[in-house]
């Protein structure tokens, strides 16, 4: 046999060699038995939190504070010494003044878990979303708590039979929702004459704690249908305020309401020859009457300043509020003296007084009547204005925000 051929087998042994040991150790390490290298991976145990305190570690004891129940006689309950409850107060003040518990409020106390367990931390829930956590220790700590709070988009949309307020309530949703309805068109619907068959869509927002909804937080977009036209409502922020807007950016916002208040009936018009019931002759009537229950809530049609708080046998208790150099607003057979004074700056929807009969009146009702240029003028013929709508460098944006919402109410179905 030559030499080069010696070689080459020689060398092709090597390799088979080389082949056979590399199977043996794969298949070795296949089969390596539990314990080894290959099998160290052990399921990942996931750590629950609740107050941002590992629950795995304590035992969880939650109590509601009963009506008269104080600090002292909770804690005292659960081992906590007085001097500890003292330095729990002090350390509290500047964060939560504890004397502010409040009836209904809830504790929750971990416990440990040894043989002997005491509290180590303890949280009082303020509300859904805020809380204070108590460590305590070799000292008391105190912090300041809040759960994450998300947001959740949702849709609704029906057709009323009776009220608003009732189609909502029909279709579970919160009343809330209605309130604020009521306020985004408040400058544009006389809420009184609300009609069956009118129709709505809204697109709004829940805040969610723990996966629960705690609440609306905003409208965002709603279509209303009444008395054959159509309202749009877009919610869009400028100037660091949100506002909402019609679809051609204008404000729905106007600087009056329609009716300072919510109402029966309108008792009488203005009028220049009505016949009084009590004097029993016929005299200007230069205001609206809107007959109300004794006590509902009257408040400003707009920003102004009260300008006269009086009492007289025919008007009764009133205030004037003046709110720019054209318009000024009276209420008239208030209940009682409004708390303002003259001089006092008055908001948009805040309270001034109360329906009542005070002077000449047969039953409660508010007489409400408007100056313009110092003029009476009914108030049914003012018109107005809006106030300062979608600015120009913006109304782009705007209208690309309300094209998306006005698709999503156009598909929305109406439930009856």
């Amino acid at each position: 046999m030559s030499r080069r051929k010696i070689i080459f087998i020689a060398g092709l042994a090597v390799i088979l060699t080389g082949i056979i040991i590399s199977l043996t150790r794969a298949k070795s390490k296949d089969h390596s038995p539990p314990g080894t290298e290959v099998d160290k991976k052990e399921p990942v145990h996931e750590i629950v939190y609740q107050y941002g305190i590992p629950v795995d570690s304590f035992d969880i004891e939650e109590i509601e504070i009963r009506k008269n129940e104080n600090l002292s006689h909770v804690l005292l309950e659960r081992g906590i010494s007085y001097s500890q409850i003292d330095d729990l107060a002090i350390k509290s003040k500047p964060i939560f003044d504890v004397r502010k518990i409040v009836a209904g409020n809830s504790f929750t106390f971990f416990w440990t878990l040894d043989s002997v367990p005491v509290v180590k931390h303890l949280v009082y829930k303020k509300n859904v979303e805020e809380y204070i956590t108590y460590t305590i220790a070799d000292s008391i700590t105190v912090v300041p708590g809040k759960k994450e709070v998300t947001y959740e988009q949702r849709e609704v949309a029906g057709i009323i039979k009776s009220s608003l307020w009732n189609s909502l309530a029909d279709l579970n949703v919160s009343p809330r929702l209605t309130l604020d309805l009521m306020s985004i068109y408040a400058w544009t619907i006389d809420w009184s004459g609300i009609q069956k068959n009118d129709n709505y869509r809204v697109i709004y927002e829940v805040k969610m704690i723990d996966g629960e909804a705690i609440g609306i937080h905003q409208v965002l977009a709603s279509f209303f249908y009444h008395r054959g036209r159509e309202r749009f409502a877009f919610a869009f922020e400028q100037k660091g305020r949100q506002e909402y807007f019609d679809e051609n950016g204008q404000s729905l916002r106007r600087a009056f309401l329609k009716a300072p208040l919510d109402y029966r009936r309108i008792s009488s018009k203005y009028s220049n020859s009505r016949f009084h019931p009590i004097l029993k002759k016929y005299r200007p009537h230069r205001g609206i009457d809107y007959a109300a229950d004794a006590g509902t809530e009257v408040v400003s049609i707009g920003d102004g300043r009260v300008v006269k708080i009086s009492y007289d046998k025919s008007s009764g208790n009133y205030v004037k509020i003046k709110h720019n150099s054209v318009y000024t607003s009276g209420y008239m057979h208030l209940q009682r003296r409004p708390n303002l004074n003259v001089g006092d700056d008055v908001k948009q929807n805040q309270e001034i007084g109360r329906v009542g009969m005070t002077g000449y009146a047969t039953g409660p009702h508010l007489d409400f009547r408007i100056w313009q240029n110092g003029e009476l003028v009914n108030p049914e013929n003012v018109e107005s204005p809006p106030v300062e709508p979608v600015a120009a460098e913006k109304l782009s944006q705007f209208n690309s925000i309300a094209a998306v919402y006005r698709k999503q109410l156009e598909v929305l179905v109406l439930s009856p």
